[in-house]
């Protein structure tokens, strides 16, 4: 047997493991916009209750009418990188716009979340160094860490005590400079971290701060901003990374935000952002629209935040086990990951569009189904969702 034939076969083998094991991930194929309703590809219109549409703004008409504007004034894309030819007006304009939301002095836009992340650490952390990370970090962070020379210290999730003993057993290691990193939402949870507290060791120790904002940006705090507002530290975190493809727009790009001299390093260094085409003007455009939208009301924020305690009341009501908390993410627990593609594929059959998540996206034994409110629900929608998974409980034996 020759070596590409038993490459092939070895993947495939790989896929029929995951096939045996209950855990292959089938893609659902939409044909309408994303919004409460969408359409499926065999012709069925169900709820959607698995985007990260926390606004509702993938769709907003202004939206698409800045972005439609963008694409006439400055084209469908760049054909380059930002430091050749690929900036514009409209690039330097959303930075300072999403600089002056957040709360810092400057801001780096890429081609994707994944890449702010993936770019960060390397380009500011030498050997002297160290980063200390939660252990339910976003893989890009992860990612981005492992990119890194710098002493690499892990803390249990969300535990200040065993923080603090990486913080000091850090600094016994003679680490020049050390850098906290942590989620500001995690994603599979819904949980907040306590930045406050975070921010306290931190200082105790001569630590900077670092929080990716994915999905937090746009609606969590008073107004919007986030985390960091959320938890009263306007201006007083270091670094934040965050994601233009949730709550702000629902495309695609990523930023860093912070200090200027910590920008002006990563527009030199940072290999994401050297090697990979600018953001296309289109989502530049929609994005400083939704920044219009979100600084000038908290309607749709406030909205969420009403659908949200409605639903978290309703389906706890319901007998279902779910993640506490305020977050738009609702993880519904079901553990068995079997139990939960069958109880996803059912609530499909009764209307409502909610994906399972199993290992390795979450712990063994840790399935659940991952539900996400948006603005654009209204109480039917949030009604009828609470009555299918209430079916399909019972049928499956999830609840009694």
């Amino acid at each position: 047997m020759n070596t590409a034939t038993h490459f092939y076969e070895h993947i495939q083998n790989e896929l029929d493991n995951i096939h045996h094991a209950g855990l292959f991930k089938e893609e659902r194929i939409l044909i309408t916009p994303q919004g409460a309703l969408v359409r499926i590809q065999d012709g069925r219109e169900v709820i959607n209750f698995c985007a990260n549409n926390y606004l509702g703004l993938s769709a907003h008409p202004a939206v698409i009418a800045a972005a439609h504007h963008a694409l006439d004034t400055h084209g469908y894309g760049l054909s380059s990188v930002r430091f050749i030819c690929g900036t514009q007006d409209i690039h330097k304009q959303l930075e300072q716009r999403l600089s002056s939301f957040l709360g810092t002095e400057d801001t780096i836009l890429y081609a994707a979340a994944f890449d702010a992340n993936g770019g960060l650490f390397e380009p500011l952390l030498g050997e002297q160094d160290a980063v200390i990370s939660d252990a339910l970090n976003h893989a890009s962070i992860i990612d981005g860490i492992r990119l890194c020379k710098a002493k690499r210290y892990r803390y249990t999730h969300d535990n200040l005590n065993d923080l603090e003993a990486q913080l000091k057993q850090a600094r016994a290691d003679g680490a020049r400079h050390i850098l906290v990193f942590t989620d500001g939402v995690f994603s599979m949870d819904g949980t907040i971290a306590q930045l406050d507290k975070i921010r306290e060791l931190a200082d105790r120790y001569d630590a900077l701060l670092g929080i990716d904002e994915c999905h937090a940006s746009g609606f969590l705090g008073p107004t919007g901003r986030g985390t960091h507002e959320h938890c009263g530290l306007l201006g007083k975190v270091d670094i934040i990374t965050g994601t233009l493809g949730k709550a702000l727009g629902g495309a695609s790009g990523g930023f860093t935000s912070g200090r200027k001299e910590v920008i002006a390093l990563l527009r030199q260094r940072s290999r994401p952002y050297l090697f990979s085409n600018t953001v296309a003007p289109s989502i530049v455009g929609a994005s400083i629209a939704v920044l219009d939208l979100i600084e000038g009301s908290t309607q749709l924020r406030d909205k969420l935040a009403a659908n949200t305690a409605f639903f978290r009341r309703e389906i706890a009501a319901a007998g279902f086990e779910i993640k506490p908390g305020i977050h738009p993410i609702v993880p519904v627990m079901v553990y068995d990951a079997v139990k939960a593609q069958a109880l996803s594929k059912r609530l499909l059959e009764l209307g409502v569009y909610a994906v399972g998540f199993f290992y390795p996206v979450v712990a063994t034994g840790q399935a659940r189904i991952r539900t996400q409110i948006s603005a654009v629900h209204e109480m039917a929608h949030l009604q009828k969702a609470v009555a299918a998974f209430s079916q399909a409980g019972r049928e499956l034996g999830i609840i009694a």
